[in-house]
């Protein structure tokens, strides 16, 4: 063996061993840190639970919206069949006779609002029975469907289906329908205005104008929703001018395109 080979074996003798490594004290569980998990996890599942009435709960009542509305539809055409509705060439439009509370009497169809879009509506405005469990309701104070002056409705723009969720995405010129069983009534869309919860006046005969009379036979349809979303600071308001009325058996054409009457 040669020298340098002993030198080397002699310092790896003589290497002195390392110290073991000092254990870290172990972490204290303290009250506060679980609490403080505890709060995020509640967070989370908060969070959840908003996300799932929002999104999941808004699809599963907006079908249900549609069937009720179909049901109703079929109710319609059957009642039409034993004693269609006939209206001389040049009259008024027929007027159905005012519900009683949450008692459904209309389909409300907006193909701005989907082409799957049907909803029932229902006499009265009342949170529970009306908005909640069955999608529109229809201020009593107001006219009904082809009536001359003003027929209101309301409804939620978020949960429980949000029938008015796309409220302002309207456009002049979109069409609204109405299905009664006196047959359909077309509006056309004219305008938004935004206004504190409190003015009523929109739901007047003449909008905002009280003193002004409904005898010039304008027949307007008045939508009324929350605002901003999320809130109820104030109100949405979108309005709509009379068309025209045609019995049920004439579905008009641009829900007839998308199915509605097959």
């Amino acid at each position: 063996m040669d020298d340098d080979s002993r030198r080397s074996r002699g310092r790896r003798r003589a290497a002195a061993p390392k110290p073991p490594r000092p254990r870290r004290p172990r972490r204290r569980v303290s009250v506060v840190g679980v609490f403080g998990e505890l709060l995020i996890t509640a967070g989370v599942l908060v969070l959840l639970f908003i996300g799932w009435q929002q999104w999941f709960n808004d699809l599963v009542v907006a079908d249900e919206h549609r069937d009720q509305a179909s049901q109703l539809s079929e109710q319609f055409e059957q009642q039409a069949s034993a004693a269609p509705t006939e209206v001389p060439e040049g009259a008024d439009p027929p007027v159905t006779a005012a519900p009683a509370q949450a008692q459904t009497f209309a389909n409300f169809y907006v193909p701005r609002f989907g082409a799957d879009y049907a909803v029932p509506i229902a006499g009265g405005t009342s949170t529970v029975r009306t908005l909640n469990k069955i999608g529109i309701g229809h201020y009593d104070e107001t006219q009904m469907p082809g009536q001359v002056g003003n027929f209101g409705i309301a409804a939620h723009r978020t949960t429980y289906g949000a029938p008015f969720n796309k409220i302002a995405d309207l456009q002049p010129g979109d069409k609204i329908y109405v299905q009664t069983q006196d047959g359909w009534y077309t509006y056309t869309f004219r305008n938004l205005q935004y206004v504190p919860a409190t003015q009523v006046s929109v739901l007047q005969p003449v909008p905002d104008a009280p003193d002004v009379s409904a005898a010039s036979g304008e027949r307007l349809i008045t939508l009324t929703s929350c605002n901003p979303m999320f809130t109820a600071q104030e109100r949405i308001v979108a309005y709509g001018v009379f068309d025209q009325w045609s019995p049920l058996t004439e579905v008009p054409a641009e829900l007839a395109a998308a199915g509605v009457g097959a």
